[in-house]
């Protein structure tokens, strides 16, 4: 079985994956083709070469691994038989690490505390509050809003999570069906989206869910950028205590974006999934998803393309 990689993961790590007894091909997305060795394998492990590649002309492909967690690249053409998997869990822990931070600076109003640094002024806050006794609010309780979670509650706070299906998790102290959120915003300190992005949650954070945030609340988003409606934040940012963003409605922010000029946002570049661990946990995924396949067993974290996740 052939298996074409769009990333190299070392000599050791592809021997491993040869080992389970596949022929392994790599190829870089910044130049791949099809052409006759690319079209004819039967697993591909990559990020998105989709733009420069027609999987319907790669008639052996059974199996697409994704290196990211969201799966807006693949190609709305493919085929029905190609099985795909998601690298879901394998950045939460960075992920979940981000969110608190964001909270903890903007609680404590870290940003003024480096712009008086950098003007060499000593002055006492008298601002910034505690995270003890806070309510939280998750918009998805999936790995992402597990490991957030997980450490927000070691703080004192009332961990809360919003889910298509109400059903309970670890660390949060109540889950309700996502129908119930309209009724329930205004008892919240903290919102974190953690949800991905599909036509049900395409601006789910809508004027009218923003409205409905206490005043002087927190809103953090660690997902995807078109969860939120970024015009409606505009109007509403004013009342708020402060805005984390590593994600936005179009990336790279452009530079004439209304958003740069928000006081009391904190920004960054979709970076929260970066860490030095990134690497080996994505290909530890990789490796048992194509062990499980060579042996005929059913690989992890399989999408349903059609909910989008």
């Amino acid at each position: 079985m052939k298996a074409l990689f769009t990333y190299d993961y070392g000599k050791e790590n592809m021997r491993r994956i040869e080992a389970l007894g596949y022929e392994v091909i790599f190829e870089s997305e910044k130049t791949i083709a099809n052409k006759p060795r690319v079209d004819e394998v039967e697993v591909l492990v990559c990020y998105n070469p989709f733009h420069r590649l027609d999987v319907t002309l790669m008639k052996q492909l059974q199996f697409i691994q994704l290196s990211s967690t969201g799966i807006d690249q693949l190609p709305r053409d493919l085929p029905p038989t190609v099985k795909v998997a998601n690298n879901r869990g394998g950045y939460s822990v960075p992920m979940g690490e981000w969110t608190v931070m964001r909270i903890l600076e903007i609680y404590k109003d870290a940003p003024a505390f480096y712009e008086d640094q950098t003007k060499k002024e000593w002055r006492l806050n008298n601002s910034i509050q505690e995270l003890t006794g806070k309510r939280v609010a998750f918009l998805g309780t999936g790995t992402v809003a597990a490991e957030g979670a997980k450490r927000l509650k070691a703080f004192g706070m009332v961990i809360h999570g919003f889910s298509r299906s109400g059903k309970a998790r670890e660390d949060f102290e109540a889950v309700y069906p996502m129908d119930r959120l309209p009724d329930l915003m205004g008892g919240y300190d903290v919102l974190v989206i953690t949800l991905p992005h599909t036509p049900l949650t395409h601006h789910l954070v809508s004027h009218d869910l923003l409205a409905r945030l206490k005043e002087g609340a927190v809103l953090v988003n660690v997902s995807r950028g078109r969860v939120l409606d970024e015009e409606a934040l505009l109007v509403h940012a004013p009342r708020l205590r402060g805005i984390a963003l590593d994600v936005f409605n179009e990336e790279p922010l452009s530079q004439d974006s209304p958003l740069w000029e928000v006081p009391n946002l904190l920004f960054s570049p979709h970076n929260s999934w970066v860490s030095e661990r990134r690497n080996s946990r994505r290909f530890e995924l990789i490796h048992e998803n194509l062990s499980r396949l060579m042996a005929g067993e059913t690989p992890r974290n399989l999408v349903d393309i059609e909910r989008g996740y």
